[in-house]
Order: C-alpha cells, then sequence, then structure tokens
C-alpha cells in the first residue's frame, strides 16, 4: 500500500432525489417505481419533507437532480412544492446545475414556468424513439409528435435538454436506429444519452425472453448500431465522453461526473442510494415501506454498507474507465492509497494485452474494442482474479 491514504472528500455538495412514479412501468424498466399511483403523491411530499427534517443545516450544493421514475408525473403544484421542500435544506451556488428527468408527453407551458421559476436549467426527456412502431414496442406512452413539441418549448426556454435513446429492440434494424438518431440531432439538444436494450431480471421483457416470446438482438447488430452512434454523433460536433453518453462542447452532465470521480453525494426518496463518508445507503426500495416508515417517524433507510478502503478504490477504478478520458494512474493511486497493481492485480495488464485497454503515458482508457464490451470489464477489477 502506498504511504499516502486520501479518502472520498467529506464535503457533499451534490443531491440526488428520487420520484418513484410512472403512468405505467415499460416493459424493460426494473427501476424502484410504483405505476399508477397518484393517490401516493401527498403522502410522498410529506415523506421527503420529514427525510429532509432531519439535515441539520442548510447545506450548499453544486448540482439537484430530479430522478425517477417520471418526476413530471407529479402535477404542477405537487412538483412546485417538492422543489420548495429542497430549496429550504439547499443552497445552489451561482451557476450550479439543476436537473430534472422528464416525460415527452408531460411538458407543457404550466410545466415549464414551474420548472423556469424554480430555477431548472437542464431537462433529460425520456425519447426512447422516434418511430412509433418502436416505442410501442418498448412499451411507452407517447408518440414522436410529443418528442417534438415538447422540444418545441424546452429549447429556447432552458439551457440545457438531453434525450435519451434506446437502440437494440427486437426487429430494429440499423436503418432505424440511423433515424433516430437522426431526428434527435435535427431537435438541437446540447446533450444525447443511448442505451441498448438490456433484459433485466423481473422485468416483462425478462418474462418474455424466457418463455420464448421474444429474442436477443444479434451482438453484432447491436455492437454495429453502438459504433454507428459513436461514429455519427462524434461526426456532427458532439464528444463522447462517457460509455453511454454524448455532450455538445460544455454540455457535459455535471451530476453524473460525480458518480464517475468517485464523490459524495447526497440521496432522498425511495431507493436512493447515497454515498456520504464512505458509507453507501440505500433508502427502502418500495415505495410503500418508504412511506410508511418515515411517516411513522422510522428511518428511511433500508440497506448500509461501509466499503472497505480497497473495494472503494475498485469502484473508483470502475467508474473511472467508464470516462472516455479515462484514469491518470498517479492521481488515482494518490487518491484512494493503493497502487493499480494492489487494487485489481494484473487484470490491467491482461486487458491491455488483449486490446481492451490503452496506457498512454500513465493514463489508461477504454479502446474502441473495450467500449464494446465494457459490461464485460468492470467484473474483472471489481472481484479480481488473484491467481
Amino acid at each position: 500500500m502506498l504511504n499516502v491514504m486520501h479518502s472520498n472528500a467529506t464535503e457533499t455538495r451534490s443531491v440526488y432525489v428520487h420520484v418513484p412514479f410512472c403512468a405505467h412501468r415499460c416493459p424493460y424498466c426494473n427501476f424502484t417505481l410504483i405505476a399508477g399511483r397518484p393517490d401516493l403523491h401527498e403522502a410522498y411530499l410529506d415523506a421527503i419533507e420529514l427525510e429532509l427534517s432531519r439535515l441539520p443545516d442548510v447545506l450548499e450544493i453544486d448540482t439537484l437532480f430530479f430522478g425517477g421514475g417520471t418526476p413530471t408525473e407529479l402535477n404542477c403544484q405537487q412538483l412546485d412544492r417538492l422543489f420548495s421542500i429542497f430549496q429550504k435544506k439547499f443552497q445552489l451556488i451561482d451557476g450550479a446545475e439543476f436537473s430534472i428527468e422528464a416525460n415527452p408527453k408531460d411538458i407543457t407551458s404550466g410545466l415549464l414556468e414551474v420548472i423556469k421559476r424554480h430555477g431548472v436549467n437542464r431537462v433529460s426527456l425520456g425519447a426512447q424513439s422516434f418511430d412509433n412502431q418502436k416505442l410501442k414496442v418498448l412499451g411507452r406512452d407517447h408518440q414522436a409528435i410529443h418528442i417534438h413539441q415538447a422540444m418545441e418549448l424546452l429549447v429556447p426556454k432552458v439551457d440545457s435538454v438531453s434525450l435519451d435513446l434506446i437502440f437494440g429492440t427486437h426487429g430494429e434494424s440499423l436503418e432505424t436506429w440511423h433515424a433516430d438518431l437522426n431526428q434527435a440531432i435535427d431537435l438541437k439538444p446540447q446533450h444525447l444519452s443511448t442505451y441498448g436494450l438490456t433484459y433485466e431480471k423481473g422485468t416483462a421483457y425478462w418474462k418474455s425472453l424466457q418463455s420464448g416470446a421474444l429474442e436477443l438482438t444479434d451482438e453484432e447488430v447491436e455492437r454495429n448500431m453502438y459504433e454507428h452512434a459513436i461514429d455519427h454523433l462524434t461526426g456532427v460536433g458532439f464528444e463522447h465522453y462517457e460509455v453511454s453518453n454524448f455532450a455538445r462542447p460544455g454540455f457535459r452532465c455535471v451530476h453524473n461526473q460525480i458518480y464517475w470521480t468517485g464523490k459524495a453525494f447526497h440521496a432522498f426518496g425511495p431507493g436512493a442510494a447515497r454515498f456520504v463518508n464512505g458509507v453507501r445507503e440505500v433508502n427502502h426500495r418500495s415505495t410503500t415501506k418508504y412511506l410508511n416508515d418515515v411517516l411513522a417517524g422510522k428511518s428511511a433507510v433500508g440497506e448500509r454498507e461501509e466499503l472497505s478502503p480497497i473495494d472503494r478504490a475498485r469502484e473508483r477504478l470502475v467508474f473511472g474507465l467508464r470516462r472516455l478520458e479515462g484514469v491518470c494512474i498517479e492521481t488515482l493511486e494518490e487518491e484512494v492509497g493503493f497502487t493499480v497493481s494492489e487494487i485489481c492485480g494484473n487484470e490491467i495488464d491482461q486487458l491491455e494485452s488483449r486490446g481492451l485497454l490503452q496506457n498512454q503515458a500513465g493514463h489508461i482508457k477504454l479502446t474502441r474494442s473495450g467500449l464494446l464490451v465494457s459490461d464485460s470489464i468492470w467484473p474483472r477489477i471489481l472481484v479480481p482474479n488473484d491467481g
């Protein structure tokens, strides 16, 4: 072990808020949410207010991110109250990033007025596709026209708008994916996130896969789609800065970079995971359990784990490698107090020899080949083979 030993910064300057509501659950989704329960919205707001009341002081922060679920499933009055609750406890610095995830159908002039009044300056829109048949396959409740209408309202009024897109759906062609990318570019977002469709255990898609009703997209087709996104988006001026994320210069998501650089962050709401002073806590994943416990004066926390220094170092390396710029070995070792060989044995050397990582003057990062199989790389670092 190196002589120097630095822990994560104790100052926590980012906040994530989980809003667990959706009109319905999409067949690919395994997030913490409860569908079709607007009757719980007010109880959620009461519980969030109670959870925050346990914070001793007003804290200054750099980023505030409302995710879900679908935060815009709350009506304008409820969203106004939610923002007000947090602005009583957290003071955003000048130039802070204030983000909210939204469903295209929810964007109205009324909602826009609420988010602008509270200082939201970044909206992440769950577009997923501009092909109505593909949207139907994905179980979405919007159509392409709703994305266009939402962007017409958002782009002139919000500093940064991000679009989420999914590729690799059943029966999708490279041509369909190319059309999705082009239509997204035409709407002039500052940020794009592209995700290959996954079949998570417990989802409706997983059950269909197991029964044979669905088939996985061919791996080569999915790789071609991912590579096409990289080449096409960077070709029109987007920076590919993280495995799944692309941004116009100056518009990277600041909040997500808190996660990728191993910094501390607060989190509130059902299923929300926080990382403060080296301790990871996860609130109750069941929305009703969270509401019942918090409103009864009990703790919201369902799980607690204090990571060992070596496990924190491994996570820090993995998150750092998700970024296209990679990791400076010297800086990493100074921050975590371990050498790379102590963190993961000879895994880095092996990955480099296979052409999945490259080491340029002490800076390690994924190669194009590594990007294509990055999900298979992370377990090798998190649980290295000591043999």
